[in-house]
């Protein structure tokens, strides 16, 4: 029987999918993992790291505007997003989770670790979270062409068939070394529609509500401010472009790591922003990083 399923859970507006992984084995009790992707992924993003946590539980939802869950209305912002994971949470009758979340999904986790505090145990914040260094003054939809560049131009194209979707993105930096069929799995998830009208399913009107509430409300700056749980965060080499600086340069991370007393932070060497968690390298960095946070946390 294969570890792994779906299943859509009610949620305000309509239906959330969530992908889960069981443990292989049920001799011991497993912990769970709470799995948050990144502003355009879907929960297939996590695939390679549940390869390498066989004996952990691994909850992971599509969030709304995104794969499955594209239907529901735009979030009202990352708060929207948590009470969606609560709601995850209750359906799978689980108390506390570790908390892992990539990119968007980052600040997603802090948000939920402040506003639904107990059902956290401890954040792993994979490449987001931190504030990003943006020029004051930008329009949302700014934002999203500055961070995210051609992945935004992208939301806006169709696609003849699979794929031609993968061509696009063979062509991008990201992926130059790291071409996979776990990779082919999860962007063939991420196009719905019919051929030769095949679309990314998150819509930039998605992307840039989510962006406004996180680079532009206080509900970032609030959680960190209190951060209420042992926290890590791990960091890419390289940006979303397999470029440098990262989306968090490395002559800027001591200060800001400094600014948030009780932060761990680990540098992830030989990965971008995409391949911390969508290779084999960067899977491996962040299951050791998981399995290994409480004793980081407590040192």
């Amino acid at each position: 029987m294969s570890r792994y399923r779906t299943l859509d859970v009610a949620v305000d507006g309509g239906a959330l999918r969530v992908g889960v992984w069981e443990p292989e084995s049920d001799e011991d009790a497993a912990p769970t993992l709470l799995l948050i992707h990144g502003v355009t992924a879907s929960h297939l993003s996590w695939s390679p790291l549940a390869d390498r946590l066989p004996h952990v539980r691994l909850i992971a939802p599509d969030l709304r505007g995104r794969g499955r869950s594209s239907g529901l209305p735009v979030s009202a912002g990352l708060s929207a997003h948590a009470n969606d994971l609560v709601a995850v949470l209750e359906t799978l009758e689980v108390d506390r989770a570790v908390v892992v979340g990539h990119s968007m999904g980052a600040f997603v986790a802090l948000v939920l670790g402040e506003e639904h505090a107990t059902r956290v145990s401890r954040l792993v914040l994979v490449d987001g979270g931190l504030p990003l260094d943006l020029p004051d003054g930008l329009a949302p939809e700014e934002v999203v062409r500055l961070v995210l560049g051609p992945t935004a131009e992208r939301l806006a194209m169709r696609f003849a068939s699979v794929d031609a979707y993968f061509d696009f993105w063979r062509g991008h930096p990201a992926f130059a070394r790291d071409w996979s069929p776990a990779l082919e799995a999860y962007l063939a998830y991420d196009l719905v529609g019919d051929a030769p009208e095949l679309r990314p399913a998150t819509t930039l009107a998605t992307v840039e509500a989510d962006s406004l509430d996180q680079n532009t409300g206080s509900a970032i700056a609030d959680a960190l401010a209190a951060l209420r749980h042992p926290t890590l965060v791990l960091t890419a080499e390289r940006g979303l472009l397999d470029q440098l600086p990262a989306l968090y340069a490395a002559d800027r991370l001591p200060r800001l790591v400094a600014s948030y007393p009780g932060l761990r932070h680990e540098a992830v060497p030989d990965v971008n922003h995409y391949t911390i968690v969508l290779s084999e390298r960067g899977a491996d960095a962040v299951a050791s990083a998981i399995l290994s946070a409480p004793r980081r946390c407590a040192s």
